[in-house]
């Protein structure tokens, strides 16, 4: 179900430092399996050479618009017949500013004014540049011509300054195009989601959490969003970057994150709790560090309330899917946990085979049975998760959760 499977993408690279991250680029691009065909402009070359590009997409790199490789000299014509999309990445402020006024007086800006195809660029500049209102009326201008502006981000500038107008980094412009070629099957509805661990503090340095990294909340997130879907995701505390187009809501403990998540759950159409959520907490908190006594010590427990039966069980409760990670017997214990919570979906998986790696292997649950999916990176097995949640979400929405 990969997005970028098979499809052709001609990448376009303009004069600027951020012209190193386009080579990542292609390679990411290529890996995802997209056929790359690389346009340079003048300025582009001047950056990284063709010989670069050429090895790393395994096709002839184009940069002059006169150039009689192609049989009718007409490259700009040919190359973008059969692409899906054309990339500018990075596109410099004199780049946009061409695009904007229709020029078309080197191969890439005339492949672009004659594509058939949807265009997207990424700009890169510094901050002044970008903030000048000429680039900002350009940047207007293209948008209102249907181009896809992806980026750019504020940070450190070769030019020694900080601020917007750093190029996004490769892997964050692969997640755009895959965004932008996913259909959009949750496009109107709102999504709520937890992810990550808990933390039951014990005293101010101490506490009771687990081993989840959340990296499959967060790539079921980035497929929610990319799929069209608004969404807030409820997060323990986690060492990973927030999904692009998703509101992010930062927790410690079980409580807190009920708490957020009862709030933001006005209006929802799905609730996805992924979170590993601790089941028990201390019933008091030290509030000063405990000193090592060398005496054993006992902790009393009390029971965390159940986040995802406690909003399954509403009168207004949205389309709910529950995840299960078990030691053993993953059927009866998954499907006993869905049926218990009167989930519509859940989603199964053994520790041994996701927790805290980048792959997993989950079987599907739901009222027609169990759907197992091939073991796949986290972010594959995310998109397929949401085109099953999608797909369920028609009929769930003809009557009451």
């Amino acid at each position: 179900m990969n997005e970028l499977q098979g499809r052709k993408l001609v990448l376009g690279v303009t004069g600027g430092v951020a012209a190193y991250k386009a080579a990542e680029l292609v390679r990411l691009l290529g890996k995802a399996g997209a056929d790359v065909h690389v346009v340079l402009t003048a300025g582009g070359a001047r950056f990284v050479t063709a010989v670069t590009y050429q090895a790393l997409s395994g096709n002839p790199v184009w940069s002059d618009l006169w150039d009689a490789r192609m049989d009718n000299n007409m490259a700009h014509i040919d190359l973008s017949r059969d692409a899906d999309a054309v990339l500018v990445a990075p596109a410099s402020a004199d780049f946009l500013a061409r695009l904007a006024q229709g020029r078309s007086d080197d191969l890439l800006s005339t492949l672009c004014l004659a594509r058939d195809c949807p265009l997207l660029v990424a700009p890169a500049m510094n901050r002044q540049m970008w903030e000048h209102p000429a680039t900002r009326r350009n940047v207007h201008t293209l948008m209102g011509d249907g181009v896809s502006v992806v980026g750019p981000a504020a940070g450190d500038q070769a030019c020694g300054e900080v601020g917007m107008g750093r190029m996004l980094e490769p892997e964050e412009v692969l997640d755009a195009v895959i965004a932008f070629f996913t259909p959009k099957r949750l496009a109107g509805r709102k999504v709520v989601m937890t992810a990550g661990p808990t933390f039951e503090a014990i005293d101010p340095v101490r506490g009771i959490t687990n081993t989840s990294s959340g990296k499959m909340g967060y790539a079921i997130a980035a497929a929610c969003a990319c799929a069209g879907a608004e969404v807030t995701l409820v997060s323990g505390p986690v060492a990973l970057p927030v999904p692009a187009g998703v509101r992010h809501i930062g927790v410690q403990s079980a409580l807190q994150m009920r708490s957020v998540v009862l709030q933001s759950l006005p209006g929802a159409d799905v609730f996805i709790g992924v979170a590993a959520v601790a089941d028990y907490r201390p019933l008091l908190t030290a509030e000063h560090k405990i000193k090592k006594s060398g005496e054993t010590m006992s902790i009393e427990l009390t029971p965390n309330p159940d986040i995802l039966a406690e909003v399954a069980a509403r009168p207004d409760a949205p389309f709910c899917v529950g995840f299960a990670a078990e030691s053993r017997e993953l059927d009866a214990y998954a499907e006993g946990k869905r049926r218990n919570k009167k989930l519509p979906m859940l989603v199964g998986n053994l520790v041994a085979d996701a927790l805290g790696g980048d792959d997993n292997t989950v079987i599907l649950y739901d009222d027609a049975g169990r759907h197992p999916l091939p073991r796949a990176p986290k972010q594959e097995i995310a998109r397929q998760i949401v085109e099953h949640l999608a797909k369920l979400l028609p009929a769930a929405a003809a009557g009451p959760h």
